[in-house]
């Protein structure tokens, strides 16, 4: 568990970093903002590079319990999908909202093996999530969740440069289109029954 004042480092750091990127900021901006000295900011944090690594953990971290309170709260495999874009597109209605954390750290400081690692690690967790829930409706969950997970991937990119937020529905649409077509076709009989009884 870390340490309320490495929490606080931790916390500044992350703000910065999102907000104005990695290599805009640097250990003096970080330690101003944080209110620490700079032996205490080292005694936590080693290096900038290990700060980076625990800013983008910690964000990995953050990402996946809110896709899996996402997940907790609807039952529904494909309402699930609806759920995780509605989810991002709620995020990327914001103002402070500049896209995708891992790609923005690998973009400025991708010479990192820390900052890769974990970014690969985020992509591939976020793959899986999307395969959970295809696996509850197909035998075979791994080519629609990639699908599913580029989806995911290029509304951040969009959002990004576009700074429009519709972009991520435009994305919902078409994943709901792949979660339709990945339907084992008796689980889609069985559907369209149901729904003609209802």
């Amino acid at each position: 568990m870390k340490t309320s004042i490495a929490h606080q480092i931790l916390t500044s750091a992350s703000t910065l970093f999102y907000r104005e990127g990695i290599r805009a900021v640097g250990i003096d901006r970080i330690i101003e903002e944080a209110n620490v000295a700079k032996a205490t900011l080292y005694r936590h944090f080693p290096s900038k590079d290990h700060l980076v690594a625990a800013y983008l953990q910690d964000r990995h971290e953050r990402v996946l319990r809110s896709l899996h309170d996402v997940l907790a709260t609807v039952s529904v495999p494909r309402d699930q999908v609806e759920a995780i874009f509605l989810r991002l597109h709620e995020k990327a209605d914001s103002p402070e909202f500049r896209g995708c954390a891992f790609a923005l750290a690998v973009a400025e400081h991708g010479e990192s093996e820390r900052v890769t690692t974990i970014a690969r690690t985020h992509k591939a967790a976020v793959g899986d999530i999307f395969r959970r829930v295809l696996a509850q409706v197909t035998a075979a969950p791994d080519q629609p969740a990639a699908h599913l997970a580029l989806l995911y991937e290029g509304a951040l990119s969009t959002v990004a440069v576009g700074r429009d937020p519709q972009a991520v529905l435009v994305a919902r649409d078409c994943a709901l289109s792949v979660f339709d077509a990945a339907i084992s076709p008796g689980l889609q009989t069985r559907i369209l029954h149901e729904r003609k009884s209802a």
